[in-house]
């Protein structure tokens, strides 16, 4: 069993959001790209990157971003991190934070790390996110 909390309800109850301060895009650059210049990559600080066939996708704070070069990055959005330590093998976390999401038309990238959950809302609408995740723990 991974570590962390399973039980959906304690999860729900245990959220504790803290958004970050910084903007956040995403962007992808070519596999062959990355292999011929992974130290210049490294300096981008990525908070989330991830292989693909297509090409290499980072999450980067926008500022980052623009210092390098990069202008074809999408979606400027806010990191929300859930405090709770979250079991990777929890049932349901993410269907029940998304459908509630979904109710308030915010759209929501979630990544799943070791500890916690990140949710990247819109910039403009972490607000409404916020209030949406404090909503569900009180009522759990």
């Amino acid at each position: 069993m991974a570590p962390g909390e399973s039980d959906l309800k304690i999860l729900l109850s245990s959220l504790e959001p803290i958004l970050h301060p910084d903007i956040f895009v995403f962007l992808t650059v070519p596999n062959t790209t990355i292999h011929q210049a992974s130290e210049d990559f490294h300096t981008l600080q990525p908070q989330l990157l991830f292989q693909e066939t297509e090409g290499t996708t980072f999450v980067v704070t926008r500022e980052r971003a623009d210092s390098h070069g990069f202008t074809n990055y999408v979606f400027p959005c806010r990191m929300i991190t859930l405090s709770v330590h979250s079991s990777l093998e929890a049932v349901g976390l993410i269907a029940a934070i998304s459908a509630k999401l979904k109710d308030a038309k915010v759209s929501a990238n979630v990544v799943s790390g070791f500890y916690h959950d990140h949710i990247f809302v819109p910039d403009g609408r972490e607000k409404v996110a916020l209030q949406v995740l404090q909503d569900l723990v009180q009522a759990n």
